[in-house]
């Protein structure tokens, strides 16, 4: 996916001039790295072109975007706390380049390895299609994932119960020609996909997993910036897993996966509730950090392979 419109006109800018901008515009505060990515996506100037300037300082460039524009954008940043990523209106995650708004939440870099952990799982499934879901699908970034990577044919469902991050989801899977792959539903996690029911072969979600009196104490650019709904996950930060995991066995088609994101701490909590639920070949996986992040489990292939849960809540109770 193209980064952003093609600019209908550039500035010019030598590399010198540039530099010592850079300089002068650290001194005000914020990250050398959050510069550069700003340098990047909203300036168009990638790192490696600006690593070469302290070689060639001489160098004439072009820019997508004036420096007193890029400059008031910095500022912006560092006044409100405001993400760069609300401000520029795009996040990089993976191979893509989503569009991104206050309203969802801004795709993480660990959440990238769910989509390879996905991916992994229904391979031995061995099927030519498959049926799955993203549930709380926010920008849509695993949607527009797995859409370009499960095999043709494949139909997939991105849940939200918010209509604003329904229209960032659908712009971004038209960005990637994969609107017509994926049908968008708005609702409350399974509710939405009762006709489905059984028949889905893979179900990912990034749920609201914060304890709710920890979400006070992350950073300002996060708490006073992305979406309270994306984040508290109730008291201990397992409300949605609770439900998600629940109603997963009835949904879930024989030999299906659910694979959850979830906070470090709780991956002995949510093999428990995977476990619960009747899945088997329970796991946590860890995040690049090494930390537990990732959890998942399938719903047993043939009948009596696990036993189901005596009184299995229906999806979205």
């Amino acid at each position: 996916m193209d980064r952003s419109p093609v600019p209908t006109s550039t500035v010019q800018v030598r590399g010198a001039a540039l530099l010592l901008w850079r300089r002068r515009l650290l001194g005000f505060g914020g990250r050398p790295a959050e510069l550069d990515w700003l340098l990047d996506l909203a300036g168009g100037l990638r790192w490696r072109d600006l690593q070469r300037l302290r070689l060639e300082p001489e160098r004439v460039l072009s820019l997508q975007r004036p420096l007193a524009e890029l400059e008031n954008l910095w500022k912006r940043h560092l006044a409100t706390a405001t993400p760069l990523q609300y401000l520029v209106g795009l996040c990089p995650w993976r191979d893509l380049d989503l569009s991104v708004a206050p309203g969802v939440l801004i795709p993480r870099q660990e959440t990238e390895l769910l989509v390879d952990l996905a991916l992994e799982r229904v391979s031995t499934l061995g099927r030519e299609s498959l049926s799955w879901a993203d549930l709380g699908t926010g920008s849509g970034c695993l949607a527009v994932a797995l859409a370009v990577a499960l095999p043709p044919g494949s139909r997939g469902f991105a849940v939200d119960c918010s209509a604003g991050a329904l229209a960032q989801a659908r712009g971004n899977l038209e960005r990637a020609g994969r609107a017509s792959a994926v049908d968008l539903l708005q609702g409350h996690w399974w509710d939405p996909l009762a006709s489905f029911w059984g028949q889905l072969d893979l179900v990912v979600s990034n749920p609201p997993y914060i304890p709710s009196e920890l979400v006070g104490q992350l950073d300002p650019v996060v708490r006073d910036h992305e979406p309270l709904l994306a984040l508290d996950g109730g008291t201990d930060g397992l409300a949605s897993l609770r439900l998600i995991t629940a109603g997963a066995f009835a949904a879930l088609a024989p030999g299906g996966w659910l694979l959850l994101e979830h906070h470090h701490d709780q991956g002995p909590a949510v093999r428990n509730l995977l476990a619960e639920a009747g899945l088997v070949e329970v796991a946590t996986v860890v995040d690049l950090e090494g930390h537990d992040r990732f959890s998942l489990g399938s719903r047993p292939a043939f009948p009596g392979a696990a036993t189901v849960p005596s009184s299995p809540a229906q999806p979205g109770e």
